[in-house]
């Protein structure tokens, strides 16, 4: 009956996530009613072409443009949100995010040095700016890794931690400092690291979804281990989990997730943290059931954050990563003020 429940309620939020993309897809500057778009997107399928006549010129919009980005943003929710729900299992603690070991700064580091040297390299599936992004991402946890080993023991949750924060403020001296020095790249860099869906189509979405897959299935995977590590590392042990190779497989995946979704979007900040707490609060904290929640939840707040951003000022379009900032920020305090005592205060 329970597994029943569950189920169920996974296929609502399904749902509500196909609800919000077919709203989606009429917000613009040429807004389409419901019908207009649900025809539209007949209007290509396959096994119905040439059944459903539908406007070419609302046909190509809605596919070749809209369709492309509201699937990104929810792909990109979903990786951060998975990478949070696995961070936040990991480290113990419900304020960790995609970010919490330098993932953001690495890809911002790696994005501006492509920008300020234009960079003309492509490789798998990404264009220069978002493999630069992808590859920063990944050093940077990588070097974290590496920095935080003691010995020749894996490192603890708190030296990664530590090496995360340490080489997070490096980085983003070192993107500081090239805007000062690159006056005339400022306003493109500062876009990037801003976070924004603005000119996204299919190449985006594309290039990050064999990583995004692949690291879905092993956070899946990985799932158990999330589960007894929230007991602590010692009873991890003493039921016979090898910790250090499980914590490295989780960094792993999860980083895999963040550095897609930083390489197709810039840094969006929040949703990683909200959506995993959201699963929690209705799901409880088995990952199991925690990580497809989370998934769901964090596409569905980051389609409806991207449609907020395009409509809120419209014709301006504010970056998404902006919005999210602005309405995670209060969220975050308000965990930070009712997590005191798992956070070790009185």
């Amino acid at each position: 009956m329970e597994r029943l429940s569950f189920s169920l309620m996974i296929a609502g939020l399904a749902v509500l996530l196909v609800l919000i993309i077919i709203l989606s897809l009429g917000i613009g500057a040429v807004p389409f009613s419901t019908p207009e778009v649900l025809k539209a997107l007949a209007a290509r399928l396959p096994w119905l072409k040439g059944r459903v006549v539908a406007d070419h010129t609302t046909v190509t919009i809605i596919w070749d443009f809209r369709l492309a980005r509201a699937l990104l943003a929810a792909a990109v929710g979903a990786a951060l949100a998975v990478s949070g729900a696995a961070f936040q299992g990991l480290f113990r603690n419900p304020l960790a995010d995609p970010f919490v070991i330098g993932a953001s700064s690495g890809a911002a580091l790696g994005a501006t040095l492509a920008i300020v040297f234009n960079l003309t390299i492509s490789l798998g599936g990404f264009r220069p700016i978002p493999l630069a992004a992808f590859t920063g991402a990944v050093a940077a946890v990588a070097l974290v890794y590496v920095i935080s080993q003691t010995g020749s023991s894996t490192p603890p949750a708190v030296a990664l931690l530590l090496a995360g924060a340490a080489l997070s403020s490096l980085f983003s001296a070192a993107v500081s400092l090239l805007m000062a020095l690159r006056t005339k790249d400022l306003h493109q860099i500062f876009f990037w690291i801003l976070g924004s869906f603005s000119g996204k189509s299919w190449p985006h979405l594309l290039s990050m979804l064999p990583y995004l897959f692949l690291s879905f299935i092993m956070v899946t995977i990985l799932t158990r281990p999330l589960d007894i590590i929230a007991f602590g590392e010692e009873t991890a042990r003493g039921m016979g989990l090898v910790v250090g190779r499980a914590r490295i497989l989780i960094v792993v995946s999860a980083s895999l997730a963040t550095a897609a979704a930083v390489a197709s979007s810039g840094i969006i900040g929040f949703i990683g943290l909200l959506a995993p707490h959201a699963a929690r609060l209705i799901f409880g904290p088995i990952h199991k059931r925690l990580i497809p929640a989370s998934a769901l939840l964090g596409a569905i707040l980051l389609v409806a954050a991207d449609d907020l951003a395009r409509t809120i000022m419209a014709p301006i379009e504010l970056p998404v990563g902006v919005l999210t900032a602005l309405l995670g920020a209060p969220f975050f305090l308000y965990l930070l003020r009712t997590r005191q005592k798992s956070l070790g205060g009185d």
